[in-house]
């Protein structure tokens, strides 16, 4: 019989992450285990996004703490980047391959028809031995075959991978369990929709959210209106896994909604323990799409029971994707709801997202330097695309720059360059300070001191 995990509160210092050397394939289009069509539209929506994976260069080391790591990345990183993470930050990086998603998946091919010749091919990228371990955004049918084709082992299993992923999963958890939902139909096809719409109007709603059982980055989730059929706008491919659930949409003013936030728990799991290491709020488009981060929520500080009682859903969401055989670095996302007449706001757990998440790179790397601190971490797109030592150098002269020990500054974590000059047109970045009032203006510093415009983009 599984023993429940222990549940512990680090409080803003890191957990003891892997003891062990891996080699990680960060391959974000392999995030929907197969669902090409999901996997075809996170392409076409996010540009640029090959680049990606090199968010992971700077945090590699600190979660798996053996020696020899191994990041296999879809394009080679920034060299500007590499070298201020070692000469700057101080940090070790691990070794680095490439290796493309249409390869990826001639790999995946190649290891299911067992084509030996083919796949030695592709094994001649990477050093010899790979580390004993193995792991991704997501554990899918390629990583898996892979581990057993070289008699190598996955940090997560694979059934635990997309069952920690699954939200239909996780919203039977809640409802069996009597902790708030939201309300949910369930279409079991695109002709089901009008229906599930029209129920959820009656109850109330001018919106809802079809949302796949896999999802992520906002692919698997399409925003309709319950006054419009909506068989139409909902494609396919999100019925991959089986059902779609349509779930109201809470927005201020419907079922005497006054005011929502969207705070989000940061988590490590090994075998034995549920690790509860940051606490964030995220920053969303009016489509839900994650934009960036901020930690802690400024809104902590008046109600200090509310973490508490964040930590504690956290643990109960954490202990359900013990139980499901997920292992390694998740976030548990909270839609904070208050109502009229309500004293304290409705807490809700949304949805867990289980793997390295876009909040657990910039939390990871600032409880690094600065445990007990405030971060806030956007998505900078510039107009026009410019060149990575620019924009480290103006960062430097200005004083911006951050710098181990110094009491704030800008990390840059990585950079997405333009496909056509190679400048780069995309990046994230770290703002790092003591109390969370400074964040936001080393950002507005920031957006004076370079020599480009830019707008804030999606993660």
């Amino acid at each position: 019989m599984a023993t429940s995990p222990e549940i512990v509160d680090t409080r803003g210092q890191l957990p003891d992450f892997w003891d062990r050397s891996a080699a990680f394939f960060a391959n974000l289009l392999a995030l929907f285990y197969g669902n090409e069509g999901q996997t075809d539209l996170l392409a076409k929506e996010v540009g640029g996004i090959e680049s990606y994976g090199g968010r992971l260069l700077p945090i590699i080391d600190l979660l798996f703490r053996g020696k020899d790591n191994l990041l296999v990345l879809e394009s080679p990183p920034n060299r500007a980047l590499c070298d201020y993470f070692q000469g700057t930050l101080g940090l070790s990086l691990p070794k680095l391959s490439t290796l493309g998603h249409a390869d990826y998946a001639k790999l995946g091919k190649a290891l299911r028809n067992g084509d030996d010749p083919h796949l030695a091919e592709f094994l001649g990228r990477f050093p010899d031995p790979l580390p004993p371990w193995l792991d991704g955004f997501v554990t899918d049918d390629t990583l898996d075959a892979l581990a057993r084709k070289l008699d190598l082992r996955t940090i997560c299993s694979p059934g635990g991978s997309i069952r920690g992923n699954n939200k239909w999963l996780l919203q039977q958890f809640l409802e069996a369990e009597d902790l708030p939902a939201f309300d949910t139909e369930v279409a079991e096809s695109p002709e089901d929709v009008p229906a599930c719409l029209k129920a959820l109007a009656d109850r109330g709603y001018a919106k809802a959210a079809a949302k796949s059982q896999i999802g992520a980055s906002g692919i698997g989730l399409v925003k309709l209106s319950t006054r419009e059929s909506g068989a139409s706008a909902v494609p396919e491919c999100l019925f991959f896994e089986g059902p779609v659930m349509i779930q109201g949409w809470l927005e201020p003013g419907i079922n005497r909604v006054r005011h929502l936030r969207s705070p989000s728990v940061q988590l490590f799991l090994n075998d034995e323990t549920v690790f509860l290491y940051d606490v964030t709020e995220q920053i969303l488009s009016q489509d839900s799409i994650h934009e960036g981060n901020e930690s802690p929520p400024a809104y902590l500080d008046s109600t200090p029971w509310l973490r508490g009682e964040l930590y504690r859903y956290a643990g109960i969401a954490g202990t359900w994707l013990h139980g499901q055989d997920y292992r390694g670095t998740a976030s548990v996302d909270f839609l904070l709801v208050d109502r009229e007449g309500e004293p304290e706001p409705e807490i809700i757990i949304c949805e867990i997202n289980a793997r390295v998440t876009g909040a657990t790179y910039p939390a990871v790397l600032a409880r690094q330097f600065m445990p007990h601190g405030s971060w806030l971490m956007r998505n900078l797109e510039f107009e026009p695309p410019t060149q990575a030592e620019t924009l480290l150098e103006t960062l430097e002269h200005a004083g911006l720059l951050f710098a181990p020990g110094e009491p704030s500054g800008i990390l840059p974590i990585n950079f997405n360059p333009d496909s056509s000059s190679g400048k780069i047109r995309k990046g994230q970045f770290l703002c790092l300070a003591e109390v969370p009032e400074q964040c936001h203006p080393l950002l507005y510093r920031t957006r004076e001191t370079l020599p480009v415009e830019w707008i804030y983009s999606r993660d």
